[in-house]
């Protein structure tokens, strides 16, 4: 695998791993009561980006990893071929 295509596959788990990671946790502001006029109810009440993008390089890198080493793994390889 070249270092341009690791990047360009780590950016793909990337954006997809940050889509999993986005509803972990979060309080809206009609559960919590709190609703703001003019803006929307389901609108989280801390978004808490920096470390939900922390969290998602943490698990992006962990399934990039295993992806290498499936990639890079001998008796993988001769599976798949």
């Amino acid at each position: 695998m070249t270092f341009a295509s690791f990047i360009a596959i780590y950016f793909i788990v990337w954006w997809t791993c940050l889509f999993v990671v986005l509803p972990f946790g979060v309080k809206n502001q009609s559960d919590s009561g709190d609703v703001h006029p003019g803006s929307e109810p389901g609108a989280p009440v801390f978004a808490r980006i920096r470390q939900r993008f922390l969290a998602t390089t943490i698990v992006s890198a962990i399934v990039m990893g295993l992806l290498w080493w499936g990639l890079s793994n001998p008796y993988l390889q001769a599976y798949w071929y």
